[in-house]
């Protein structure tokens, strides 16, 4: 049994094996696997989205396909980015230019109010095609400049509580434990253990 993950991006797949790897599995990405799609990300909430891509890869194959649809929802902004975060302002806008555009957006507004959470939905399509979908969060505020060079996309902006830094500034084992992704994971491992040991 093989995991797929619905996914190209490198960054994620080095957290999603060092998170998964005690399940013992072969995890792969689409790319690795072979696999292409023309996926259309057309769903009104990230589990939504995170179900559409899994359906679509796993109509491909006969693995395990998980699918993440994940963001960045700041409420002064009135949760934006959100399901669009990586679109937001277009696929090719480099994450620099995109959040120095949200830190300019958000000029003049106190720290209390600068809150802000990571959020990343996993979907699971089984190989008799029943779905499982998780989500996790991380509660955090949004900085005034990009600060560290661990993480990647939003993360030099978004500060988490708990460390007072960027999550571009922790460890990729500080990371993985408390990120919206580590904790959607977790939650997924769980699942495909039950699943997968009956």
């Amino acid at each position: 049994m093989r995991i797929i993950f619905a996914t190209g991006n490198k960054d994620k797949m080095r957290e999603i094996r060092a998170i998964l790897a005690d399940l013992g599995m072969e995890i792969l990405s689409m790319k690795e696997a072979g696999l292409t799609s023309d996926i259309v990300e057309d769903g009104a909430s990230f589990e939504e989205n995170a179900e559409i891509k899994a359906r679509a890869i796993a109509g491909l194959c006969r693995d395990i396909v998980l699918a993440d649809d994940s963001g960045l929802e700041i409420d002064a902004l009135g949760g934006e980015p959100g399901i669009y975060s990586a679109r937001y302002m277009g696929e090719d806008t480099s994450y620099q230019v995109k959040n120095k555009n949200l830190i300019d957006r958000l000029e003049g507004v106190p720290d209390e109010k600068r809150t802000a959470r990571f959020v990343c939905a996993i979907a699971a399509v089984f190989p008799d095609g029943s779905c499982e979908v998780v989500r996790g969060a991380i509660e955090g505020r949004i900085g005034y400049e990009e600060r560290g060079s661990n993480g990647f996309g939003y993360d030099p902006i978004f500060i988490a509580p708990e460390y007072g830094c960027t999550t571009a500034e922790l460890s990729e084992e500080q990371k993985n434990r408390i990120s919206h992704r580590g904790k959607a994971l977790e939650m997924m491992k769980t699942i495909i253990k039950d699943r997968t040991e009956k």
